[in-house]
């Protein structure tokens, strides 16, 4: 029990993705990861969550339709200078990576992702703000 008291809080990684099947598997890699998932639904349930804390990180599928909403772009890039965002997208052409440029991704990973590329990703991504 004192073990937990001690033990540095997990990194919190917020998945979000319209399909369930997709924000399940993220959850449980990054979980496997030793990373603390936050799915969400759509990019307006991540913003209704308040994403902050240091360390945190978005893993965003470029295709949600809420992403279509002015507000939510401009919210989302609020997101995106506070915290890292890595896109996934199952393009990887110009105007897909255009969209990830412009939502502030730092990363563009193209479906179905890497596993380890992405835990990496997450990682390198963090690596100066994780919680100490």
């Amino acid at each position: 029990m004192l073990a937990e008291a001690v033990r540095p809080r997990a990194l919190a990684i917020y998945i979000v993705d319209t399909d369930c099947s997709v924000r399940e598997g993220l959850s449980r890699l990054a979980e496997s990861a030793g990373f603390e998932p936050r799915p969400c639904k759509s990019a307006e349930d991540l913003l209704c969550k308040e994403p902050v804390g240091k360390g945190a990180c978005v893993v965003l599928d470029l295709s949600d339709a809420s992403l279509r909403k002015p507000e939510v772009r401009a919210r989302l890039m609020v997101v995106a200078t506070m915290l890292p965002v890595i896109a996934l997208s199952a393009a990887d052409d110009l105007q897909t990576q255009r969209k990830a440029r412009e939502l502030g991704a730092k990363a563009l990973f193209r479906k179905p992702v890497d596993a380890a590329a992405l835990i990496d990703s997450i990682a390198w991504l963090t690596r100066e703000t994780r919680p100490r």
